[in-house]
């Protein structure tokens, strides 16, 4: 017998209970924002002070070979020689000393920035003043070979504000990040099923056959 009911569409997923694609903006940023300020209110303030050594010839219309010699004694600011001299008057071992220091060099001018950083200012402020006053004293031995000696042209001071991100710009960080992780999570997502063209369902066999019969019936007519 033939059915003469429509034939069912395929049901499309409710979405009844679905969470709309723009959640995932707002909820990335309130997901960075926790995490940032986590992590501002978590880590622990890092201070920075800085010593400038200078290289200075021996003989006038040396700058040339002073500029060279920052470059060369400033790779070597880190090394065990320097820092072996250093140890007693920073507090602290060589390896940990080698985790909380760092120089630079000027292509321009001879000078080494010698930079200590510490839980608290005063104690960046001597690893700094602790490892130039051993880089001059280290150089100065071999002066008589180099032709240049080196001074403390600066030395660091204790710094009063520490000089990694505060628990605000932590915060801001956080929330760029997380709102810029949900606008990729938008951008990837696959369209909604609402947006899809309906599939097209063809007609049932049997209306074929039925159609087929009325016109078999009016040709024999």
């Amino acid at each position: 017998m033939d059915d003469n009911r429509e034939p069912q569409r395929p049901g499309r997923p409710s979405r009844r209970w679905g969470v709309p694609q723009w959640v995932a903006l707002p909820l990335g940023v309130g997901i960075g924002l926790v995490g940032g300020l986590g992590y501002g209110l978590a880590a622990t303030p890092q201070y920075a002070a800085t010593s400038y050594v200078m290289v200075v010839p021996q003989h006038a219309g040396d700058s040339a070979t002073a500029l060279g010699f920052a470059q060369a004694y400033g790779r070597i600011v880190t090394g065990s020689a320097v820092l072996a001299g250093a140890r007693t008057a920073a507090g602290t071992g060589e390896a940990e000393l080698r985790k909380h220091v760092r120089a630079a060099t000027s292509p321009d001018a001879p000078m080494i920035s010698v930079t200590g950083t510490a839980d608290h200012g005063p104690a960046a402020a001597a690893i700094a003043n602790a490892v130039a006053t051993s880089l001059t004293g280290t150089a100065d031995r071999n002066a008589a070979a180099t032709g240049v000696r080196l001074l403390v042209f600066s030395p660091a001071v204790a710094p009063s504000a520490p000089s990694s991100p505060s628990v605000a710009l932590a915060a801001a960080v956080g929330a760029s990040a997380g709102g810029l992780l949900g606008a990729l999570v938008l951008l990837v997502r696959p369209r909604d099923e609402r947006d899809r063209p309906a599939p097209a369902v063809p007609a049932p066999a049997h209306d074929d056959r039925r159609e087929q019969h009325n016109e078999q019936a009016r040709a024999a007519v």
